[in-house]
């Protein structure tokens, strides 16, 4: 008697500051962990992939000065299809997210913003808040990140690394998209 198949996933995202690939990467050892095959692909290099060839698709994206980049939505729309036929997930990365008000999906103003631009309606939407490191930040970056954290009232140290993110929360979210239903 053969084994069924493992369920493939695919996990495509896009990341300014490297932070979300990490997010990924716990994601793909939730998911394999649970059994799955799991494919972690930046998004720009997820179009040479046979798509139609996994059974659940997540998509993960970074925020920079309140917008994701473009490649996200481009993939989306180009995929929409494919990503309506089988269970999808989004999530998005970003430092507003460390406040308890901000961390939920339908909390999270970014996530909500970006998700009015999309006609995609996945089955799962998550927050995560993200990583702060001032000194990898070039001059102009780091000036205006501070000066963003001033106005939050976050953390404005020049040489402050701090992350913020909840990685049981990740990692929730990682069974959470192994248990949608097809």
């Amino acid at each position: 008697m053969t084994q069924p198949a493992a369920e493939r996933i695919l996990i495509a995202y896009a990341t300014t500051d490297g932070h979300t690939a990490l997010i990924c990467e716990r994601l793909r050892r939730v998911m394999q962990g649970l059994g799955r095959q799991v494919t972690v692909a930046l998004l720009a290099n997820a179009d040479a992939l046979d798509l139609s060839g996994f059974d659940r698709v997540v998509i993960g994206a970074s925020i920079r000065y309140g917008h994701h980049q473009p490649i996200v939505a481009e993939f989306i729309g180009r995929h929409q299809a494919l990503l309506e036929s089988r269970p999808s997930a989004f999530f998005t990365v970003n430092i507003v997210a460390r406040k308890p008000n901000k961390n939920r999906p339908e909390t999270n103003p970014y996530l909500q913003k970006f998700m009015k631009t999309v006609r995609w309606q996945p089955r799962l939407l998550g927050v995560f808040a993200g990583k702060l490191d001032y000194p990898s930040y070039g001059f102009f970056d780091r000036q205006m990140i501070r000066l963003i954290m001033l106005v939050t009232k976050g953390p404005t140290d020049p040489t402050a690394v701090v992350e913020f993110t909840d990685w049981a929360q990740v990692e929730a979210f990682g069974r959470d998209v192994c248990a949608l239903t097809a």
